[in-house]
């Protein structure tokens, strides 16, 4: 094929490529990424049961995929906008909201719990297009924006509850957040019950549907791979004619929608609404994403990678306990693993 300007042969496209061995691709960075945090989990998980005997349990597994669903939800919201090269800050005051909501709209109103709940993941959805709507009209930066937003949820949260909790809402609210699949027990000779196998937690098997939903829309569709190229280089992807607006509104309204789950399936574990519930979520959110491979810089990242550091936290956090670790070197510990995390992530960019 003959370029057109001065008639000499064109160079085929493979050809432009790097050479093996000069360089790695977006995909080959993402994979390495994985498996360290998957090597990372591995690794912690054989500490931690050489240190304490309970924790390979079956009850202590399940408890620690409870502890890993609010984490796991929010990274995954989280992921999608981190790789349009947004931010999403408010997602823990949005919690909380939704969550009140929710709770309010059960006990003062007297709405099914099904319809409360879907009142509460709908104020998400709508703090989420509001997000949305700041950043991609009035455009200002998703940091300012987000940050905007935390602090107007929780405020609108802690005005409608008078800062207090919302409690009183009945045992059937606590069903989401504390029933079980599988669940298999039965009754000793002296009538009490004994649990054989404590059931798969709902929230839990709530988080692999969403997640492996999130996993093929990101990477099996068209509007994945649009939110890639966003992430990539937004300009490009709006001249390739992508509508780089609505595609970066739906990642903050996913990231909303998934904060208002996460604030319902909360306070049905609690079976009472906090409006002070869900401070420093947004941070867990973005650190499973990042542990996992998602890029900050965006363009790059996979649900697999964030569920992945979802447990890396989780399994932390867990074995951090039960080895009598206070809860504030906890803090500076998975402080220290952010900013390792975030660091590899800028030296791999930079090669």
């Amino acid at each position: 094929m003959a370029d057109i300007t001065s008639g000499k042969p064109q160079e085929p496209i493979q050809s432009r490529q790097p050479p093996p061995g000069r360089g790695l691709s977006d995909r080959q960075k993402d994979i390495i990424q994985k498996f360290a945090a998957l090597g990372s989990l591995v690794i912690l998980a054989a500490v931690f049961a050489t240190t304490s005997s309970a924790f390979l349990t079956v009850n202590n597994g399940m408890t620690i995929a409870l502890q890993v669903t609010s984490i796991a939800l929010l990274g995954i919201g989280a992921t999608y906008v981190i790789i349009t090269g947004g931010i999403d800050l408010s997602v823990g005051s949005v919690l909380a909201l939704a969550g009140v909501v929710a709770a309010l709209a059960v006990r003062d109103l007297g709405t099914p719990i099904w319809l409360g709940m879907l009142i509460g993941i709908l104020t998400g959805s709508a703090c989420g297009l509001i997000n949305a709507f700041v950043i991609t009209r009035l455009k200002l930066p998703p940091f300012i924006a987000t940050l905007g937003m935390m602090l107007i949820a929780r405020g609108v949260a802690l005005q409608i509850t008078g800062a207090r909790a919302v409690s009183g809402l009945g045992e059937a609210f606590g069903v989401l957040g504390n029933g079980s699949l599988f669940r298999i027990e039965s009754i000793d000779d002296q009538g009490f019950p004994v649990v054989s196998f404590p059931g798969i937690p709902y929230p839990v098997v709530l988080m692999i549907v969403i997640a492996i939903a999130a996993g093929f829309l990101l990477n099996r569709t068209v509007l994945g791979r649009h939110i890639y190229a966003i992430g990539s280089n937004a300009d490009a992807a709006r001249l390739s004619g992508v509508n780089v607006t609505r595609v970066t509104a739906f990642t903050y309204l996913v990231s909303g929608t998934l904060a208002g789950l996460t604030g319902c399936v909360l306070m049905s574990r609690l079976v009472t609404a906090q409006p002070n519930e869900g401070v420093a979520y947004e941070l867990d959110a973005i650190a499973s994403a990042v542990i996992g491979g998602t890029s900050l810089i965006g363009g790059v990242g996979t649900i697999s990678g964030t569920f992945i550091g979802a447990f890396v936290i989780g399994i932390l956090r867990n074995g951090l306990n039960m080895n009598g670790v206070s809860a504030f070197i906890q803090q500076i510990i998975i402080g220290l693993v952010i900013l390792v995390t975030v660091w590899i992530d800028q030296i791999r960019n930079r090669r």
